[in-house]
């Protein structure tokens, strides 16, 4: 039964309040301990039993991080990382464009720079080069370097690692595996397919920081020391966010801890980010996601691939502030060439129709540094997985974004294998593929038929879950500081979503392009700020920015806005009913 009786909001969904029995196991939960009812609520919607509340609000490394040597290879390519420090070894990174890849090459960076050592970065340019190792690329680090670290890449690189030639390399990587492993030192992989995959999500640079714990461990039983690692947790808890990796087990102690040791600001890239992202409030998952993660992703779209990693790395705070401007400039770029490729694509697969199993649309000269943002918009819209694809001549490089439930990159590895793309892989949620010009209505509809025989194309828009409700002055700064105890929340672990019923509009404003700022009031004594972002994508901003004077319901996540050094709470509107 739909919550509150709405059955279609103003942007087509249901509500969906908590089950009886999340309801019941959190009323017992309150009783048994001395823990807020709104805490229960979240703790038991993630099925977290009573016995274990306490654990689960404060975890701890200690407890929860998996021993390295529990991935094959593990120990393998620790010790060969240890070589190559003790004999003062030439080593290479290789890393990804992205947040995962630069945090991940970071890590190495500043771990061989604490031990007196220089690496050397390698970022593939995303338009030249594409995703991953390549052979010119390889052959050339190969020539200069004893050791070739992959990371956030590497696993389907047979013949580019195959080219290293006179150096080893080693994987650190977190992509879907394939039936056979490149011939190298060492594939570090938790999605190898020859893994249990019980530790399939963590990202790259969660697999890098288990690695280093490993090399730790190996250097404490030589009797030698190493860097402090709880230092670079930050680096971790960035690329764990900003990769959408799920926020379960070791990971939600590593962003937890991660965001202390960015609060403390001893790294310049994130200090310099930070600033230029006029960040005025302790760091939170919000933080890592919408203001940091994409600037460090910006030189990787559309400018120089390894600024990000660069920034990352620096211990320079002179050119940790210039890169950081850099970076921002970039962003807004980069914004203004996604909105002009959202719109068309937009256009174009609502012409092909939003109900099929694969939203799909393609165009020529789509910045291929933008199709994975907008192929995300595109998912959202439809509730359906998407694939965004940017030609240049014959070729076209593309990026596709799943819903839950759906494996997006098995089936678009299968359509490589089949022959319909010139290569593809990735992980559940998110994948990359290559396709000719020819081939692209082809294995656009066998990728259909795939993913429609996992379940996609079912469902309409998806139900909006609420955790239940709340007045406007009920919802208070010491509220949300309680509700927090529970996150960090994200990717696999929302943050609790509230009704806040029949309420009116005193004030309604535009902000930016497509956002809506407002001010709610119960008609009494209680009132609370709103935000909604990209209210103006659906018709939701319309609707309330013309309201007439009409009450609504609203639906969305609490939060703190903190201006002028003064902190109130503050909704972050997802939705709104008629009320």
């Amino acid at each position: 039964m739909s919550y509150l009786g709405v059955s279609a909001s103003l942007t087509g969904r249901q509500w969906v309040g908590p089950s009886i029995e999340v309801e019941r196991a959190a009323e017992m939960m309150a009783q048994s301990g001395d823990l807020p009812a709104s805490v229960c609520q979240v703790l038991a919607r993630r099925g977290v039993p009573a016995m274990e509340a306490k654990g689960f609000l404060s975890p701890t490394l200690k407890e929860l991080l998996p021993d390295p040597r529990s991935m094959k290879d593990m120990e393998v390519a620790a010790a060969r990382f240890l070589k190559a420090v003790r004999e003062r070894q030439r080593i290479a990174v290789f890393a990804d464009y992205d947040v995962d890849g630069g945090s991940s090459a970071a890590l190495l960076i500043v771990w061989l720079r604490d031990m007196g050592m220089q690496a050397t970065l390698y970022v593939p340019d995303r338009i030249d080069e594409g995703y991953g190792p390549n052979v010119p690329a390889m052959q050339a680090l190969a020539r200069d370097h004893d050791l070739i670290i992959c990371v956030d890449c590497g696993t389907l690189s047979h013949d580019p690692i195959a080219a290293a030639k006179g150096a080893d390399v080693i994987v650190l990587d977190h992509h879907l595996g394939g039936e056979t492993l490149p011939d190298c030192v060492a594939v570090v992989n938790p999605n190898r397919q020859d893994e249990s995959g019980d530790l399939g999500y963590f990202c790259a640079a969660g697999v890098v920081f288990l690695m280093l714990v490993e090399a730790g461990r190996q250097m404490r039983d030589a009797g030698a020391k190493g860097p402090n690692l709880m230092a670079m947790l930050d680096l971790v808890a960035l690329a764990t966010v900003a990769d959408v990796a799920p926020l379960i087990e070791a990971n939600r102690a590593l962003v937890r801890q991660g965001l202390k040791v960015m609060a403390q600001r001893q790294r310049p890239g994130l200090v310099a980010l930070a600033d230029v992202s006029r960040m005025d409030a302790q760091p939170s998952t919000y933080h890592l996601g919408f203001l940091l993660g994409p600037r460090v992703n910006a030189g990787g779209r559309i400018g120089k691939a390894d600024l990000g990693a660069r920034l990352l790395s620096t211990d320079s705070m002179i050119e940790a502030e210039a890169m950081a401007e850099r970076l921002d400039e970039l962003n807004r770029e980069r914004r203004d060439i996604e909105n002009a490729v959202r719109a068309a694509a937009m256009d174009q697969a609502e012409e092909r129709g939003l109900e099929a199993p694969l939203v799909w649309a393609a165009g020529e000269g789509w910045h291929p540094g933008v199709v994975g943002i907008v192929s995300s918009r595109l998912k959202e819209a439809a509730n359906r997985p998407a694939v965004v694809i940017g030609f240049d001549g014959d070729e076209g490089k593309g990026s596709g974004r799943s819903v839950s439930g759906v494996d997006l990159g098995a089936s678009i590895q299968r359509l490589a294998a089949e022959g319909l793309l010139v290569k593809g892989g990735g992980h559940k949620m998110a994948a990359g593929l290559t396709v000719l010009r020819d081939q692209l209505e082809p294995a656009m509809e066998r990728l259909s038929e795939l993913l429609a025989k996992q379940g996609a194309g079912q469902s309409g828009p998806a139900d909006l879950k609420l955790d239940g409700m709340l007045m406007p002055g009920a919802a208070t700064v010491d509220l949300i500081e309680q509700i927090e105890q529970a996150g960090p929340f994200g990717a696999g672990a929302p943050a609790p979503r509230y009704a806040l019923p029949d309420l009116s509009i005193r004030f309604a404003k535009r902000v930016g392009e497509s956002h809506l700022k407002l001010s709610l009031s119960d008609g009494m004594s209680g009132g609370i700020d709103a935000i909604a972002f990209g209210a103006f994508d659906t018709p939701l901003g319309e609707r309330l920015l013309n309201h007439g004077g009409a009450r609504f319901h609203f639906a969305g996540r609490l939060e703190i806005n903190t201006w002028g050094g003064r902190q109130s709470a503050q909704l972050r509107l997802d939705d709104a009913a008629p009320a």
